[in-house]
């Protein structure tokens, strides 16, 4: 992620005119642009992984189906975190990242809405794409667009619980990585390795999406939208849950990551040439 030095006191006041009428900042529908183009490359990549690691004519899915392909997201994420775009925009590529960042008070509250609608956006384009990419297969079951299912015996609750726990644990790491600078260095690997760990763990089990965008487009496309509140609901919950939990029971963490890095996703400012 791309984080800036924080202003100094004076540049924080705001301007009174400015105050009553807030603009988008400079530079919004780029990053905007790049979330949804990052969530589709994602989305695009997930369909592709579930298309042959579980359809009949590829690996045949079971445990290590997951693995591998929580282990594959999980460095595709990284990449593009660190990727110029990535960088550019903040590398959310998850509604509930950025709930949690707003939440935590490092990401401006106006700009929720355009990084949420790109990235719901990049994640129907890229399963559109891995569909045409990879023709009907994807459609037919076991594929299904790679639309998440919870496992036999779950229940619409405990899946909400289950993918309300991974970013309530998120938006806490998140916290502390951006407390310090060599941990806001690491904060895309630390992604990517969590991102794998659900996967490889929580999806036989409750689905291990924990991202909206992973599950909208899947679940539009595969026509199997009934239990997408779910996946969408949860880690949306859990975001806020452990942002307030940062900030009400962590507030020294919280405080110290907004001031070393109190706008994500804006590249530094260069000094004008002479």
């Amino acid at each position: 992620m791309t984080l800036t030095p924080a202003r100094d006191a004076a540049a924080r006041v705001p301007d009174p005119v400015s105050a009553r009428t807030p603009s988008p900042s400079p530079g919004l529908l780029r990053r905007a642009a790049c979330e949804f183009g990052l969530t589709a490359l994602l989305l695009l990549a997930v369909v592709s992984g579930v298309r042959w690691l579980f359809a009949p004519d590829g690996y045949g899915g079971g445990g290590v189906a997951f693995a591998l392909l929580g282990a594959g997201v999980g460095v595709l994420l990284a990449a593009l975190m660190l990727s110029a775009p990535g960088r550019w925009s903040g590398g959310h590529l998850n509604p509930a990242v950025t709930v949690a960042l707003w939440r935590l008070g490092v990401f401006p509250g106006r700009e929720v809405v355009p990084y949420v609608v790109a990235q719901l956006g990049g994640s129907v384009v890229g399963t559109g794409l891995a569909g045409s990419v990879w023709g009907a297969v994807v459609a037919r079951p076991p594929v299904s667009h790679a639309v998440v299912r919870p496992g036999p015996g779950w229940s619409e609750g405990a899946v909400v619980a289950a993918e309300a726990g991974v970013p309530a644990g998120s938006a806490l790491l998140l916290a502390g990585l951006l407390a310090h600078p060599v941990g806001r260095r690491l904060l895309p690997y630390a992604v990517g390795l969590v991102t794998a760990l659900v996967i490889s763990v929580l999806g036989p089990l409750s689905g291990g999406s924990a991202n909206p965008a992973r599950q909208f487009g899947p679940a539009l496309l595969s026509g199997e939208a009934g239990q997408l509140w779910v996946y969408v609901a949860g880690p949306v919950l859990g975001a806020v849950a452990g942002a307030g939990l940062c900030r009400g029971a962590g507030v020294g963490l919280c405080s110290r990551a907004g001031s070393l890095g109190a706008r994500l996703t804006r590249p530094p400012v260069r000094p004008p040439q002479p």
